[in-house]
């Protein structure tokens, strides 16, 4: 054990050591602090991991289809930018068509929020809480520690080999900058990016005391969830009692000062109507069966396989993980037939072999059988493929894998990518998503008796009431505008 912790101590004084001696070439001064940090990213660097990412963010997530909404949130992320210590910074604020409870930052300026969690929140004033958080992970380059520290844990004294093999990684590919997604920050970045907002958005003009709230509701939802713990968690670590240490924050950033703003019924008229929860617009299963009313079709995935439906593909696993395949959208597929498809994909080099034949799949041309895909050490790996034309911009892409060839799972595989067909059940083709209301009290009450008042929730009473930051016993007046959830169909 001694042994083992001296041989650390030996490994962090000589990567200390290391830092220091490369220093002159590669230190920068940190906007946040203006203290001179050892650092593998430039600042030209950071802005096209972010520029690289956006695309890939917006592929991933969706943005959210509310003009309206998303010139609002960005003219409140302007004004919290221009108090930075990065004014000029190209500053992009984007809402994500995602329900989770979530809101992060890629290096450059690129800073992105959740319907979801402008759902839960209450005030403008919260807003620029979180936003201002988040623009403090730019400015104070956590993204860029993140990077240095990983490259430093395994470089040896191979720096400049190093150097370039990071932006070969990160700078280069938007899907790898997606991976900045998964590097968590540090307690101490989370405390001072908190720090950090705090200080935007009292600067901006917006009263701080609104911010502690914020975090007793994300706790309040990561409670609620269990061991599900909604992403902003997950990816945020908590650095101690965030709602007192903030709320302290907010007390001496305010001393002094008057006319501040919340901006609490604004805000609320801004999500008044915003999809709450998963959109069945953009698809949605029903045990085994999956349903996607924009794209007009249906298709059954094998029994007993656990299924996932995402923006840009649909996935299904069986449950020894054995066997898998993945549903998406072709690319570059330029109004080939599919068979056609295929012998481009085998004259491009991307396959080496294509065994299968033309079809009808759900009354549209299709090519089913097998690619064999050759493997860079010289052996080769067999795909299920299907690929099927709905229409002239519109060819789908269903390829899986099972264990052995004539497998059970993999007659399950091309039995899913057969049932491939178009949806005509009036009802289904009309979903429409839970939507947030916004109204006011008719009277006053205890909340649960507001709620019943308004028509009630398609949420439980204790969602609803985190929906609010309310308790669930709280005492509501007249007039206080409250938020609930209207159900939307499926079919």
């Amino acid at each position: 054990m001694l042994r083992t912790a001296m041989r650390r101590l030996r490994t962090a004084a000589a990567l200390g050591a290391l830092a220091a001696f490369v220093c002159v070439a590669g230190c920068a001064v940190n906007p946040a602090t203006g203290r001179r940090e050892f650092t593998l990213v430039s600042a030209d660097q950071e802005v096209a991991i972010g520029k690289d990412g956006y695309a890939a963010t917006l592929a991933e997530y969706g943005r959210y289809d509310d003009t309206r909404l998303s010139a609002y949130v960005d003219s409140v992320g302007q004004r919290l930018a221009k108090v930075s210590e990065l004014p000029g910074l190209d500053w992009h604020f984007t809402v994500l068509d995602d329900p989770t409870v979530n809101a992060f930052a890629m290096p450059g300026g690129y800073i992105y929020i959740t319907r979801g969690i402008l759902a839960h929140l209450q005030s403008e004033a919260q807003l620029a809480g979180v936003m201002g958080h988040e623009i403090g992970h730019v400015t104070a380059r956590h993204s860029a520690k993140q990077i240095t520290q990983q490259q430093l844990a395994g470089l040896g004294l191979g720096l400049a080999g190093a150097f370039s093999q990071t932006f070969r990684q990160y700078s280069g590919a938007a899907q790898q900058a997606l991976g900045l997604l998964m590097l968590k920050y540090s307690r101490d970045d989370e405390t001072q990016a908190d720090a950090l907002g705090i200080r935007y958005a009292t600067a901006a003009g917006y009263d701080p005391r609104e911010i502690p709230n914020t975090y007793a509701m994300l706790k309040r939802i990561s409670e609620q969830a269990g061991s599900r713990l909604p992403i902003y968690m997950s990816t945020h670590p908590d650095p101690g009692d965030r709602e007192a240490r903030t709320g302290a924050l907010a007390a001496q950033a305010v001393a002094g000062k008057s006319g501040l703003i919340v901006r609490s019924k604004p805000f609320l008229e801004h999500v008044r109507g915003i999809v709450y929860g998963d959109d069945p617009r953009q698809g949605y299963f029903e045990g085994t069966h999956y349903f996607h009313p924009q794209l007009a079709l249906e298709m059954t995935f094998p029994a007993g396989w656990k299924m996932q439906n995402g923006k840009q593909a649909v996935s299904a696993q069986n449950a020894a993980a054995t066997a898998g395949m993945q549903f998406s959208l072709a690319q570059s597929a330029n109004g080939l037939s599919p068979a056609d498809y295929v012998a481009a994909l085998k004259r491009d080099g991307r396959i080496g072999e294509a065994r299968g034949n033309t079809e009808t799949v759900g009354g549209w041309p299709a090519w089913v059988g097998r690619l064999v895909i050759p493997q860079p050490d010289g052996s080769t790996k067999v795909l299920i493929a299907g690929f099927v034309r709905q229409d002239a911009q519109k060819l789908y892409e269903l390829l899986g894998q099972s264990a052995a060839p004539g497998d059970r799972d993999e007659a399950d595989v091309f039995a899913a990518i057969r049932s491939l067909r178009a949806l005509g059940d009036a009802p289904r083709l009309a979903a429409a998503p839970d939507r947030v209301r916004v109204a006011a009290a008719p009277s006053a009450g205890t909340f649960p008796s507001v709620i019943a008042k308004l028509g009630g929730s398609a949420l439980s009473l204790t969602e609803t009431s985190i929906l609010n930051s309310l308790a669930e016993d709280a005492s509501v007046p007249q007039g206080q505008w409250i938020k609930t959830v209207e159900a939307g169909r499926k079919r």
